[in-house]
């Protein structure tokens, strides 16, 4: 797959963050779908939480009714099953979730699983698929999260880039960027569709963009925080830019 057809998944989660700090009606959780899609985003991704820290049940379900595409980041749990199910997204990804984490730290723990825990979750996988949902697994970009994720018969997997962000900072990314583009080309010889995300950023993206296979990119926190600056409609058009000139 060339960059220029990599496609642009938004995370609106931070605008919803800043609604809900002081509890208004604004800023406009739909008006922030439409400018999204109408600036270049393939799909919308939201994260409804357990402890509900910035997308609320209504905001789901009212930004369900107005997107064209929507990816839905869940824990595996029932009551998100549950949810799921009667959401309807167009994709689920499941990711790992801890309380005290201000974000999502790591992958899955896939391989860390007992066998009955493999069942339930393969069990929950193909709950969703029977409902017409798309499932991607949020995983380290390690082979053994690959292989697990095809037994656990997911479609797709999104390539935790954090590690990678992080490292890219001290100038010192290349063996995480090794273990992603090993990952990704192990994930396409197992007809899983490559997707990544966390971290990415405007400096970042450029060797992101070089991954074999690379389906889609889930953004979010770089796209609102430059949107301070030069509103939301610029900063998705830059970050489509980057995208579309490096095929």
């Amino acid at each position: 797959m060339t960059a220029s057809s990599v496609l642009l998944g938004v995370n609106i989660d931070h605008v919803a963050f800043i609604k809900k700090s002081r509890e208004t009606s604004y800023p406009d959780l739909i008006q922030a779908v439409k400018l999204c899609e109408k600036s270049g985003a393939d799909s919308i991704t939201i994260h409804l939480r357990e402890d509900r820290r910035h997308i609320q049940d209504g905001d789901a379900i009212t930004i369900r009714q107005y997107c064209k595409k929507l990816n839905f980041e869940m824990a595996n749990t029932d009551e998100m099953i549950a949810f799921a199910l009667k959401l309807k997204p167009n994709f689920c990804c499941f990711v790992p979730e801890n309380r005290d984490e201000k974000t999502t730290e790591g992958g899955l723990a896939l391989n860390e699983m007992t066998t009955m825990q493999e069942k339930l979750f393969k069990k929950n996988i193909e709950k969703l698929q029977d409902a017409g949902i798309e499932v991607s697994l949020f995983i380290d970009p390690n082979l053994e999260s690959v292989k697990k994720s095809k037994e656990l018969r997911a479609t797709s997997v999104e390539l935790h880039t954090g590690p990678y962000a992080i490292s890219y900072e001290l100038n010192n990314y290349q063996s995480e960027l090794r273990k992603l583009v090993d990952a990704a080309n192990l994930a396409n010889d197992l007809s899983l569709k490559v997707n990544a995300g966390h971290g990415l950023n405007y400096k970042n993206l450029q060797q992101i963009l070089k991954l074999p296979y690379l389906n889609e990119l889930n953004i979010g926190h770089a796209i609102i925080a430059e949107s301070v600056f030069i509103g939301l409609d610029d900063a998705i058009k830059k970050i489509k830019r980057i995208i579309d000139n490096s095929g």
